[in-house]
């Protein structure tokens, strides 16, 4: 890393590399590939969070590069409506990430410490953030596809559904992360193994639900054709049966 005032080195998400340096640079604390690092080399990362070293770097790394990147993608979402919508959604989705993240964060550390963890919780925060990370460069990954419908097609429904459709995909394989991270620092401890594998499963349903009914809250993401702008639309109805909903139109079931 780089040490304010003093010679060190930088080191990065995977193999170790020794860079002279001085200060503290923006390059360090706004690192927009380690979330690509981290895809290439798994491991390496889950090393860094069981070693526990440079916690507050790291961790300020990887909000600042989800916070981009979830950004550009909800643009994308909100171009269907105009630029207004567009900038409303580019704010809001990871605001939607990290909330729920940030919500759900003290259940999964106070419960596994309650069954004998020993991570910190600056550590549980660096796999939730490796987490979300890895799950919006995931989203950058299926931006083009975003883009291509949302030239060609017309139709509020499907450009609806297809949205949810990846970022269902995507917090499929961030789950994937998640659990076998969660798995790494559990299996090199004692105490109850099995309880806190459990309680993983218990928070990831809880993060689901959480974050399903949060987006639901502060929607509208895409913005309906025949309703005026709104940052944030007045609370009814229900995330599931609005999906349902969808669906049925979209395949003329309605």
């Amino acid at each position: 890393m780089c040490l304010i005032g003093r010679e060190g080195s930088r080191q990065r998400f995977g193999p170790v590399e020794s860079v002279p340096c001085k200060g503290w640079y923006l390059r360090d604390m706004v690192d927009l590939g380690a979330p690509f690092r981290i895809l290439q080399d798994r491991g390496a990362f889950f090393d860094e969070v069981k070693r526990g070293e440079n916690l507050g770097q790291r961790n300020l790394s990887l909000l600042l590069s989800a916070s981009l990147y979830f950004a550009i993608y909800g643009a994308l979402m909100g171009g269907y409506s105009g630029w207004t919508q567009a900038l409303s959604a580019a704010i809001k989705l990871p605001i939607l990430y990290l909330l729920t993240a940030a919500i759900c964060l003290p259940a999964l550390y106070v419960l596994n410490l309650l069954f004998g963890a020993k991570q910190n919780l600056a550590q549980h925060v660096m796999v939730i953030l490796g987490t979300l990370a890895i799950t919006s460069v995931l989203l950058i990954g299926f931006a083009p596809v975003t883009a291509f419908f949302l030239m060609t097609a017309k139709h509020y429904q499907f450009f609806k559904l297809l949205n949810v459709a990846i970022l269902a995909v995507t917090a499929l394989f961030g789950v994937a992360f998640f659990h076998r991270g969660m798995l790494s620092l559990t299996d090199q401890e004692d105490g109850d193994k099995k309880a806190r594998r459990r309680i993983m499963i218990l928070w990831i349903f809880l993060f689901a639900f959480v974050g399903s009914q949060l987006g639901w809250t502060v929607r509208p993401f895409f913005g309906a054709p025949d309703l005026p702008f709104e940052i944030v639309r007045e609370v009814g109805g229900n995330f599931y049966v609005n999906v349902i909903d969808a669906v049925r139109e979209v395949f003329g079931f309605k």
